[in-house]
């Protein structure tokens, strides 16, 4: 059966009602023993958008997830978005406090929580924040039963393309993360953009690994309903998870580049069943230009792209396509982000001037897109501070472009870390070093790792006397940070350098591990 056309999507779940319309018994979704198809699928989005009213869900509410990849993540975005509330997908690899700030800031009226999760979430307090709790999977299941008992809601008729249908939480400048508020313009302007650039479509197979916590994973996922690809949604990237996923049928995926350093590293029979992918997107992270030279051979039949975003922007800004890729006349090319997705303008800016510099010349890099975030929830100064009066996004990173348009991410304004697909800002960290027994004073400094990215090293002066060693360094941030967060190693160091007015050097601090790298970043 040939699809018909898509028509133009307002709303988020407008795509999946013109699949289900048109297609009702293909295949939209799998995952684990679940798969539904697109008539059976909206039913059930429409069984839980009555469940969620009937719940006394309305407009302009927030509903959090707490959760490992689960089917309910996605579901819940349409449901709810349909009814004008927004989902908070939250990061479960934080710690207790910095999941009950979230709770906190984000105020949901249910917390849909994992059973595995409990003793994280009850560590949150999250009874005291949240007046309702949905307990998802185990044997203790609630969620099936919730959805089951709704009556079919085909949504609120006064919901708005700007409404807000995501919450999706990022480091921010004060050390505690900040919540984009994403639109329904914003995430349709992003999935169209997406299936344009990535060739995805009806005839494709998605495959979402990446955490849903991230707009890698829950924007991933929305571009496949919008192309009307089968999604297969995995709970976590586990090797025999992503093998599984190919060998049923996936042709399409976007992975963090440290899953493609696990492949590469697995040896021949990995490499081989990677390769039956037709197109593998991949950023979040850097990735060290002999990693991607080794997977341009080890995969010469698959299309790697590239990808730069933020999440302030609903996800990509910028791709480098697959035959830019293997551009032999410009391979300098290769330490580029691409060019702006259609519908993405970029500028790069000198940051005390404001004004654009030339092709070639450095300054921070801007966008101007219909994917823009609303704005931070509950922050109107850090709002300010990123997205100007005349909507252009301020990136945070040091660029340039060339004279063709493609963006090269040089270095950070803003000094955050990315290590292995997870935002790293150093306030929240250096707060907690800082109170180390033993420790004088410390900074922490993104250095490069050919697994991760980059790996968090914590440069630490030691006060007078203290016999402070790098694992008591290590042990004690672990034990009040996630895990990606703490410091990976220590440096001691005498005193740290600064400039005139006072402030530490951390440029200075990184150079010596950057040197001789083809790309600071």
């Amino acid at each position: 059966m040939t699809p018909s056309p898509a028509p133009a999507a307002t709303l988020l779940r407008d795509r999946l009602d013109h699949w289900a319309s048109t297609r009702p018994d293909d295949t939209a979704i799998t995952f684990g023993t679940q798969t539904f198809t697109w008539g059976q699928w909206r039913q059930r989005i429409l069984r839980l958008a009555g469940a969620l009213r009937d719940a006394g869900v309305r407009p302009g509410d927030r509903l959090t997830v707490l959760d490992l990849n689960h089917l309910a993540t996605v579901e819940l975005t349409l449901a709810a978005s349909a009814l004008g509330a927004a989902t908070v997908p939250a990061n479960f690899r934080l710690s207790p406090d910095q999941i009950r700030y979230i709770l906190e800031d984000s105020r949901p009226v249910i917390l849909f929580q994992g059973a595995q999760l409990a003793d994280v979430a009850a560590a949150a307090d999250a009874d005291s924040l949240v007046p309702r709790r949905v307990v998802i999977g185990g044997d203790s299941d609630e969620y099936e039963p919730f959805l089951a008992a709704g009556q079919p809601d085909e949504g609120s008729s006064s919901v708005d393309p700007d409404d807000v249908c995501l919450v999706m939480y990022t480091s921010g400048t004060t050390g505690r993360p900040k919540g984009a508020q994403l639109t329904h313009r914003g995430v349709i302007a992003h999935s169209g953009a997406c299936c344009a650039t990535m060739s995805i479509g009806p005839d494709t197979v998605s495959l979402v690994a990446m955490p849903l916590f991230h707009v890698g994973g829950s924007c991933y996922a929305q571009v496949g309903i919008h192309g009307g690809a089968r999604t297969i949604l995995l709970r976590e990237p586990a090797p025999d998870a992503l093998f599984g996923a190919i060998a049923s049928g996936a042709t399409h995926t976007f992975i963090v580049p440290t899953v493609i350093h696990g492949v590469l590293t697995a040896g021949g029979q990995a490499i081989t069943a990677f390769g039956a992918l037709k197109s593998i997107s991949y950023g979040a992270a850097p990735m060290p230009l002999p990693m991607l030279r080794q997977a341009l051979d080890a995969w010469p039949q698959t299309d790697l792209v590239q990808v730069y975003g933020m999440t302030e922007l609903s996800g990509v800004a910028t791709l480098l396509t697959a035959e830019a890729h293997r551009d032999a006349a410009h391979p300098e090319r290769l330490a580029s982000g691409g060019l702006p997705l259609p519908g993405v303008e970029a500028r790069v800016v000198d940051p005390v001037t404001l004004e654009d510099v030339k092709p070639g010349e450095r300054g921070e890099i801007w966008f101007r897109s219909a994917q823009a975030m609303r704005g931070y929830l509950n922050r109107p100064e850090a709002t300010a501070g990123t997205k100007t009066a005349d909507g252009w996004i301020r990136s945070g990173d040091i660029g340039r472009a060339d004279d063709a348009g493609f963006i090269y991410v040089l270095d950070r304004v803003k000094d955050m870390i990315i290590t292995g697909g997870e935002n790293v800002y150093g306030p929240e960290v250096e707060n907690v070093l800082n109170a180390c027994p033993g420790v004088s004073e410390g900074v922490i400094i993104g250095i490069p790792d050919d697994r991760w990215g980059e790996s968090v090293k914590a440069v630490v002066v030691p006060a007078p006397g203290a016999e402070l060693s790098a694992p008591d360094v290590i042990a004690f941030c672990r034990a009040r940070l996630a895990h990606f967060q703490a410091p990976a190693s220590v440096d001691f160091v005498e005193v740290l350098p600064r400039s005139a007015t006072g402030k530490v050097l951390k440029r200075a601090l990184r150079e010596p591990y950057w040197a001789g790298r083809e790309r600071a970043i």
